[in-house]
């Protein structure tokens, strides 16, 4: 039995939308940007071929097993397709991961916070998650502020795929309390 597309997210800039075939182009030209993929720990997406197997298999796949997971962002009346962001659940830790990945000129507008934002509400207020994570290289820094300012707090180091990685982990309550302060996007 499939489950529901996830819903559409709409920011004051943004909207966070299921993935469409249509995005699969945008998403390989991002990925085979090296200073996008510098901080994945995924090498990023070498083959078009590959990025159309991930999007179809991966994502979609997402969508159909658990009802949710990472979307496509694009800037309202702008661009159609300038990264992604979203929610995945990481069946082999049994956890919700928190990512994001946009286009290098989007970088430095705050549109990954904006849109991560958007996903933990989602994330929280909708599927009534207890706990979030997001996994950083200690390298990107960037993204680390992003996760700070949405109130996530470091919680340990793990080895992904032979990387190194920073845990961040947000609770529900951690989430509503930064939100009660106007900490939120």
């Amino acid at each position: 039995m499939s489950k529901a597309l996830p819903p559409v997210l709409d920011t004051p800039r943004l909207i966070l939308r299921p993935f469409e075939l249509a995005d699969i182009e945008s998403s390989w030209v991002m990925n085979k940007d090296a200073e996008v993929s510098r901080y994945t720990g995924d090498g990023g997406v070498v083959s078009r071929d590959e990025m159309e197997r991930r999007i179809r298999e991966d994502v979609m796949g997402d969508y159909e097993k658990y009802g949710f997971g990472r979307l496509a962002v694009e800037v309202k009346g702008g661009e159609r397709f300038i990264g992604f962001a979203g929610l995945k659940y990481l069946e082999d830790l049994k956890e919700v991961d928190l990512g994001y990945r946009l286009m290098k000129k989007y970088w430095g507008r705050g549109y990954a916070t904006e849109a991560a934002s958007a996903c933990l509400d989602y994330g929280f207020d909708q599927l009534n998650l207890s706990e979030i994570i997001a996994m950083v290289l200690p390298a990107n820094t960037a993204s680390i502020r992003v996760l700070e300012k949405l109130g996530f707090t470091y919680s340990e180091d793990r080895i992904e795929d032979g990387t190194k990685m920073q845990v961040f982990k947000l609770t529900h309550d951690l989430y509503q309390k930064h939100a009660s302060l106007g900490s939120s996007v």
